[in-house]
C-alpha cells in the first residue's frame, strides 16, 4: 500500500473562515492572559508583603513629618507676620531656602553633610541620630513641609475677615487668647484646601527617600524589581500611591465640608 495515499492534498483543505480566525485569536489571547495572571499572582505572592511594609514606612515618615512640620509652621507663620524685623527676616530666609531648593538636595545636605560636623554632633550626643538615614530623611521632610505649611498658614491668617479681629478686641481678648480662639482656628479652616495639596505632595515626594537607602514603598519596589526584573511591580506601586491619594482626597473633602458649615447648601424646604 502506498503511504502517500493517506496524505491529503493541502489544496483540497477548506480555507479558514473569518470566524475561525476570531476563535483562534481569542484562544491565544485567553492563554496569554492566563499565563500573565499566573505570573502576577506569583509576583504579588513573593513581593506583595514588601510593598505593604514599604507603605507602612511611607505613612509613618509622612505622618511624623507632617506633625512636626505643622508645629513648626505656627511660629514660622507668626514670625512672617511679626513687626519685629529680625524675626521676620529669619522666617523669610528659612522659607526662601526650603521652598527654593529641591527636597532631594536638602536630604543630601543633612545626610551626607552632617558627617562634616561629626565631632560636634558626637559632643552633643546627636550623632546616633544624624548617622541614620531614617532620621536624616525625617528631619529633611519636617523642615521642608514646615516652610510650605508656614506660608499656607500665613495666607490663612491674612484671609481672616478684619471684623472678627475687631470683635475679639471689643470683647476684651488679649493677643494670645485671640490667637488661640479666633486667628488660628480661622486660619486653619481657610487654609484646609491648600494644606490638603501639601499633604498629597509630601506623600508623593517621600518616594525620593529611597536614594538614601530608605526602604519605603518606592524603595521596596526598586528592590523587588532588582530581584524579579518585572516592571509590573512599578505599576502596583503606582496603583498604591493612586489609591492612597484618592482616599486622602475624599477624606479631606469631607473634613473641609465639616469645618466649613457655611459653605453647605441650605436644606430644601419640604
Amino acid at each position: 500500500m502506498d503511504p502517500s495515499s493517506n496524505t491529503v492534498d493541502p489544496a483540497l483543505l477548506p480555507e479558514p473562515s473569518f470566524i475561525d480566525g476570531i476563535l483562534l485569536f481569542l484562544q491565544s489571547a485567553a492563554a496569554w492572559f492566563v499565563a500573565v495572571f499566573q505570573g502576577q499572582v506569583e509576583l504579588l505572592d513573593k513581593y506583595g508583603w514588601r510593598l505593604i511594609m514599604g507603605l507602612g514606612t511611607t505613612l509613618e515618615m509622612v505622618g511624623i513629618s507632617l506633625a512636626i512640620g505643622g508645629l513648626l509652621a505656627i511660629p514660622i507663620a507668626l514670625a512672617r507676620k511679626s513687626k519685629f524685623a529680625p524675626f521676620r527676616a529669619l522666617a523669610v530666609s528659612y522659607v526662601f531656602f526650603f521652598r527654593g531648593t529641591p527636597l532631594l538636595a536638602q536630604i543630601f545636605l543633612i545626610y551626607y553633610g552632617s558627617g562634616q560636623f561629626r565631632p560636634f554632633f558626637e559632643s552633643a550626643g546627636l550623632w546616633p541620630i544624624f548617622r541614620e538615614a531614617y532620621w536624616c530623611t525625617l528631619i529633611a521632610f519636617s523642615l521642608n513641609t514646615a516652610a510650605y505649611t508656614g506660608e499656607i498658614l500665613r495666607g490663612g491668617i491674612e484671609a481672616i475677615p478684619p471684623g472678627e479681629i475687631e470683635a475679639a478686641r471689643a470683647l476684651g481678648m488679649n493677643r494670645w487668647l485671640m490667637l488661640r480662639r479666633i486667628i488660628l482656628p480661622g486660619a486653619y479652616r481657610i487654609a484646609l484646601p491648600a494644606y490638603g495639596n501639601e499633604i498629597i505632595l509630601m506623600i508623593k515626594g517621600s518616594a525620593i527617600a529611597m536614594v538614601v537607602t530608605i526602604l519605603d514603598l518606592m524603595g521596596q519596589t526598586k528592590l523587588a524589581y532588582a530581584r524579579s526584573f518585572s516592571f509590573e511591580i512599578y505599576l502596583y506601586a503606582a496603583a498604591i500611591y493612586l489609591a492612597l491619594t484618592f482616599i486622602l482626597t475624599r477624606a479631606w473633602t469631607r473634613l473641609e465640608a465639616w469645618m466649613n458649615p457655611q459653605r453647605r447648601p441650605p436644606p430644601q424646604a419640604a
